[in-house]
């Protein structure tokens, strides 16, 4: 699935039982382009923990196999996945490692809307050298860690570089941080480049980093409670704050179903 030109394998678990010990490494063996299926990261979904207040549950695994806290896009395509194989219906929660996310899915438009985990430890102006250069970058987490930069164009960015310097730099160890570059276009309209922890790279979108982007934003007095962020992928997504909660929405689209055989990517259960 992709949501945005974020692309992800997702595994329904309930009857495989891919242990939670082995699944970074399936993450590792599934996820690079080219030479395997291909994505950013793998999500199995299972049936929650009796007494528990979730609907189901996902594990979610970056390429790299780190696993993360929580990934907007990746919530929206669960959300459509979990509701088309009747794990859940349309309107549900899903349980991730930052805590219960509230998911809605339309069907017929085939978008997904996600209440995010509520934002903490904004930082405004904190400001950083990389190479020599003074940088003032602002900080949230939206789930994961996630620092923001402004730029008058965002398409002029080395991206890679800077964003790779910035994830590993001293101020955000040792967790690190995702980095996205900013253009506000006006208050209801931002351009959106980011660099993924876990993927280490140029993503093609980010909700998570849209979500800290429009938070940044308007602490700052710099856009509306409603923005639509154009990504990378040139896909639009929709951030509104409402009250102290975040809510995401964008499309969650069915590329494929396939089967893959384990032992031939090396991996056994």
């Amino acid at each position: 699935m992709q949501g945005c030109g974020n692309d992800f394998v997702l595994i329904d678990n309930r009857e495989l039982g891919v242990p939670v010990e082995v699944m970074a490494e399936w993450a590792c063996a599934i996820s690079p382009r080219a030479f395997r299926v291909g994505a950013d990261g793998v999500i199995f979904l299972e049936n929650p923990p009796e007494g528990s207040e979730v609907d189901y549950i996902w594990h979610f695994y970056n390429a790299d196999g780190s696993r993360a806290e929580m990934c907007g896009n990746a919530s929206r395509c669960a959300a459509r996945l979990a509701a088309r194989i009747g794990l859940a219906p349309a309107r549900h929660v899903l349980g991730t490692d930052a805590g219960p996310v509230q998911a809605e899915v339309d069907e017929l438009s085939g978008r997904a809307k996600v209440q995010l985990t509520p934002p903490k430890n904004l930082q405004l102006g904190m400001k950083i050298t990389v190479a020599g250069t003074e940088f003032e970058v602002h900080h949230v987490d939206t789930g994961v860690p996630h620092t923001v930069l402004f730029y008058e164009d965002a398409s002029s960015v080395d991206v890679a570089g800077l964003g790779r310097a910035i994830r590993f730099h001293e101020a955000f160890a040792p967790a690190g941080t995702n980095v996205n570059f900013v253009q506000v276009v006006s208050p209801e309209r931002m351009e959106l480049r980011t660099y993924e922890r876990g993927v280490e790279a140029e993503t093609l979108a980010c909700g998570t980093g849209a979500a800290a982007s429009v938070v940044v934003a308007n602490a700052l007095g710099r856009s509306s409670a409603r923005v639509e962020l154009r990504t990378t992928g040139k896909e639009l997504l929709t951030i509104s704050l409402e009250d102290g909660d975040v809510f995401l929405e964008g499309s969650a689209s069915f590329v494929y179903h396939g089967e893959f055989e384990p032992v031939d990517l090396g991996l056994t259960l």
